[in-house]
C-alpha cells in the first residue's frame, strides 16, 4: 500500500510538470472548440498566427530594435491598402510593353529592276495550245502533258539555272521565257501535239510472258536490235508484217500468256497506265494489349504485288518517228518467312505468336525509246517475276512439293494503229469522201441536264 501511494504521487508530479511546461504555448482563450480533446488540450497556434506571448519570441528588456525591425513594425501597424497595385488594371501610362526580341536574320532581298533579265538574249513567247486541249476535254489538265514532254526534251535543270527561264501553261496558252535556241525546241514539241497528222494517232500495247526465253531462236532473224540503257532489258524493232508473224508464232506455244487486252489503245500525247497490282495482306508484327485476351493483337501490313506500266507516246509532226517513255514497276512476293515471337502472359507464360517477313523481288525501269512509226517495238524485260497470278493446276497444287515464285520472260510489244478516230464529215460531204474536220466539236443536241 505504501509503495502504491508513492507511485501515484510520482505520476501526479510528472503530469503537473508537463502541464506547466506547455502552459506558455496555450492562448488565454481559444475559439476552436473542435480541436479540443478529452484531456482539455487546445492548439496554441491557430492558422498561421503567432502566439500572443512566448518566452522564445519575447525580446530582452534592454534590447534595442534594429532598423529593419522598426520598418517592419511600422509596416505591420499601418493599415493595409484597399487594393494591391498588382490587382489594379494598369493605366495607359503604366501599360506593359513587350520586350523586343531580335528577329532572325535573312538573306538580303531586293525588289530587283522590275523586268525579266535578258543577259543571254532571252525572249518571251506564247504558244496557242487549244487545238490539243480542246480534243482532251475529259482530262483535267491536258496542258501538263505538253509541259512534261518539254522538260523531258530540254532537261529540268535548264529552267532552274542560268540563263533565267520561265515555263507556264494553262488550257489555252503556254508561256515560255528563254533563249531563242530553247524556244525552237519548245516550238517543235508544241507542234507535235497540235499537228493535224498526229492528232488521232494511236498505239496498241501487248504485255506477254513466256516461261522459256528460247523464243528468240526463231524470232531473231525477224528483228533488229536497238540500244537500251536499262540493265537486263533488250529491245528490237521489226516491220509490221514480221511482227504479225512473230505474234502468231508465240501464241502457238503452251507457255504463252497475254496480260493485256487487244483493245489497249494509247492516243498520241497522252499517258496510259496499265496495272495488275493487288494487295497482299500479312502479319508484320504484334501489338501488346493488356485488356483483351490473349494479351496482344496482330499488326497487319499489306504489299502491292503485280506490275504497273506507264506508257507516253509522242509522234513527230509528219508522223514518221515516234518517241515514247516507258516506266515499269514490278514487285512479287517470293515467299513469307515465318518468325515466332514470345508473348508471355499471366495465363500462358509460354505463349508465342507468328509474324511473317516477306521476301520480295522488285524491278523498275524508266527509259525513253525512239523508232520509226511504221515499225513494231518489242522489249524484253528478262526472266522476272510474272506480272500476274499463275493459272491454277489442280494436279500439282495438291501435291506436297516445294513451290517457288513463278518466273517468266516478260515482253512488251508496241504497234502503231495510225489514225484511230476521225471527226464527223463536213456539211455536204458524202460518207468517207467528205472532207474531214480537224479539231471540230459536235454540235450540242441537248439542253440542260438532259
Amino acid at each position: 500500500m505504501h509503495r502504491s501511494a508513492v507511485s501515484t504521487f510520482v505520476i501526479a508530479a510528472v503530469l503537473s510538470a508537463a502541464q506547466a511546461s506547455f502552459a506558455p504555448w496555450a492562448p488565454a482563450q481559444s475559439t476552436d472548440d473542435g480541436l479540443a480533446d478529452a484531456a482539455g488540450w487546445q492548439p496554441a497556434v491557430k492558422g498561421n498566427d503567432a502566439p500572443a506571448s512566448s518566452p522564445y519570441n519575447a525580446p530582452p528588456a534592454d534590447a534595442q530594435p534594429l532598423p529593419n525591425q522598426q520598418s517592419y513594425a511600422a509596416a505591420t501597424q499601418s493599415p493595409a491598402p484597399a487594393a494591391s497595385p498588382y490587382q489594379q488594371p494598369p493605366s495607359a501610362a503604366q501599360a506593359i510593353t513587350p520586350t523586343p526580341v531580335d528577329s532572325p536574320t535573312h538573306a538580303q532581298v531586293t525588289k530587283g529592276p522590275g523586268t525579266l533579265p535578258n543577259d543571254h538574249g532571252q525572249v518571251w513567247r506564247e504558244y496557242d495550245i487549244t487545238p490539243y486541249t480542246i480534243r482532251n476535254e475529259s482530262t483535267q489538265h491536258p496542258e501538263q502533258a505538253i509541259v512534261d514532254w518539254i522538260l523531258r526534251e530540254t532537261g529540268y535543270e535548264a529552267w532552274h539555272s542560268t540563263p533565267v527561264g520561265l515555263l507556264s501553261a494553262d488550257r489555252k496558252v503556254l508561256r515560255c521565257y528563254h533563249t531563242p535556241q530553247m524556244q525552237a525546241i519548245v516550238a517543235e514539241i508544241v507542234d507535235r501535239f497540235i499537228s493535224a497528222k498526229a492528232q488521232n494517232h494511236g498505239f496498241g500495247l501487248r504485255i506477254m510472258t513466256l516461261k522459256n526465253p528460247n523464243w528468240r531462236t526463231r524470232a531473231l532473224p525477224l528483228m533488229t536490235s536497238i540500244p537500251v540503257q536499262s540493265p537486263g532489258v533488250q529491245g528490237w524493232i521489226m516491220a509490221r508484217e514480221d511482227g504479225a508473224i512473230l505474234l502468231a508464232d508465240l501464241r502457238q506455244r503452251t507457255d504463252f500468256r497475254e496480260h493485256s487486252t487487244a483493245q489497249e489503245l494509247v492516243l498520241n500525247g497522252q499517258t496510259s497506265v496499265v496495272t495488275t497490282v493487288r494487295p497482299l495482306p500479312y502479319v508484320k508484327g504484334v501489338i501488346p494489349t493488356r485488356t483483351t485476351w490473349p494479351g496482344y493483337q496482330p499488326d497487319m501490313g499489306s504489299i502491292d504485288e503485280g506490275f504497273t506500266l506507264e506508257f507516253s507516246p509522242l509522234v513527230s509532226t509528219d508522223a514518221t518517228t515516234t518517241d515514247a517513255v516507258v516506266k515499269l514497276r514490278l514487285s512479287q512476293v517470293e515467299k513469307m518467312i515465318p518468325v515466332q515471337l514470345e508473348i508471355p502472359s499471366a495465363i500462358a507464360p509460354n505463349q508465342k505468336a507468328q509474324v511473317d517477313v516477306p521476301q520480295l523481288t522488285m524491278l523498275q525501269m524508266h527509259e525513253r525509246f525512239r523508232w520509226p512509226t511504221d515499225h513494231v517495238l518489242l522489249l524484253s524485260i528478262g526472266v522476272v517475276a510474272t506480272p500476274g497470278p499463275e493459272k491454277s493446276n489442280p494436279i500439282v497444287d495438291v501435291l506436297p512439293l516445294p513451290k517457288t515464285a513463278p518466273r517468266a520472260d516478260a515482253l512488251l510489244m508496241v504497234e502503231s494503229r495510225g489514225a484511230t478516230a476521225t471527226s464527223a464529215p463536213a456539211a455536204g460531204g458524202t460518207g468517207a469522201t467528205g472532207a474531214p474536220q480537224t479539231a471540230a466539236r459536235r454540235p450540242q443536241t441537248f439542253h440542260g441536264r438532259y
